[in-house]
């Protein structure tokens, strides 16, 4: 096991962990083609996050929403609007789909996202809000719609 591998128990207490806005900064939802990476931090200040959000440059719906640890562990990965994906197992998981941490891993397997944690994944925006929730980001940074968001 490697120094960026996590063991489940720690990964999980990671993902559970309360994550805070690092800073007063103001970031804007990227548009089309474009990303940002918005930094998080622990209640206690110890731990370190970031929120990954990318948008497709064709598709103007297709979004990724990550949220990492230790610079470049992936704790969730929400993928919209792309193609499937193959599990480590072989079982083909249809978009969209949630990828959380897994011993041995790492974010290789997905699983398909559930209703009642993702109301209406047709929205990015919302979607960007519910999966913050689900990544416990109990005080959020300040990230606003940008001039040329677009959610349809």
């Amino acid at each position: 096991m490697s120094d960026l591998d996590l063991t489940q128990n720690e990964a999980d207490l990671l993902i559970a962990m309360p994550k805070h806005r690092a800073n007063e900064d103001e970031f804007h939802f990227p548009g089309v083609g474009g990303s940002i990476v918005v930094p998080l931090i622990s209640e206690d200040q110890r731990e370190s996050f970031w929120l990954d959000i990318s948008r497709g440059r064709i598709n103007r719906v297709k979004a990724t929403y990550q949220n990492r640890a230790k610079v470049i562990v992936v704790l969730m990965r929400l993928d919209l609007n792309g193609p499937p994906h193959r599990n480590p197992d072989g079982q083909e998981v249809p978009c969209p789909h949630l990828h959380k941490y897994r011993e041995g891993y790492g974010d290789r397997f997905a699983e398909p996202l559930q209703s009642d944690k993702f109301a209406n994944v047709a929205d990015l925006w919302q979607t960007l809000q519910d999966f913050m929730k689900c990544c416990n980001v109990t005080r959020p940074p300040d990230i606003q719609k940008g001039v040329d968001y677009y959610d349809h």
